[in-house]
């Protein structure tokens, strides 16, 4: 079970989300604005596994919403909903840290697989790593019990889905991943979504650990198939 924060001004929409994420047998907190969210994350923010966030909202919207969580917290997951389907509304949210983006309308049991594929990445295991507990590569070390990427001694804070692609990454050095590789090792072989989510998370990747984020010398791409990691 998970603990939700729906945040939606529609209250028909908003209550078939909660009804059936409840009866998916999650625990679910909902509100019609961002300040009301805000005021509960500020309260809670720790115990949210995944924040639904509708885009536009009355007052500051989900994009905003988005940004502040971000600021305080990389581990939860984030998925956004609107009814544009614009493209640039796709970049945007994904571009300040958004895991996800769904399109209204949408059905039930798109709404439910989306949020279990996230799960399955912000979760993090109640047990130890069995195995390789740390991945290193060149100054790089992945430790995958906490969760925590370094570069030398600097600590590269990372939301769940950028974790997946570097562990995707350090598990594959040297080799040229194509984009559908990537989209289905980190967001599973059922994603519903744009395979360009993909694109957005390496561009913020590069953003992070790159000395030059226009000259990438680590995640390099192949051009017209993907990318490849190279230390």
């Amino acid at each position: 079970m998970a603990r939700i924060l729906v945040v939606e001004d529609e209250e028909a929409i908003g209550e078939v989300i909660e009804i059936n994420l409840k009866m998916a047998d999650h625990s679910v907190v909902r509100c019609s604005s961002a300040e009301s969210a805000k005021i509960i994350l500020d309260s809670d923010r720790e115990n949210f596994d995944i924040a639904l966030l509708d885009i536009m909202l009355p007052g500051m919207n989900g994009i905003s919403l988005c940004e502040y969580i971000r600021r305080h917290n990389d581990a939860m997951g984030i998925i956004m909903l609107s009814a544009k389907s614009q493209e640039q509304d796709k970049v945007i949210s994904l571009s300040v840290g958004a895991d996800d983006y769904i399109t209204k309308p949408f059905g039930v049991q798109e709404l439910l697989a989306r949020v279990s594929a996230l799960l399955r990445r912000v979760k993090k295991p109640d047990k130890a790593v069995t195995g390789e507990d740390v991945l290193v590569s060149g100054p790089f070390t992945l430790d995958l019990k906490s969760r925590i990427l370094r570069k030398g001694e600097d600590v590269i804070d990372l939301t769940s889905v950028e974790f997946s692609i570097m562990e995707l990454f350090f598990r594959n050095e040297g080799v040229a991943l194509v984009r559908e590789k990537i989209l289905e090792g980190v967001w599973g072989e059922n994603y519903f979504g744009d395979i360009k989510i993909v694109d957005v998370n390496i561009r913020r990747l590069r953003m992070k650990i790159e000395e030059d984020a226009s000259s990438p010398q680590y995640i390099v791409t192949v051009w017209g198939y993907g990318y490849r990691w190279s230390v």
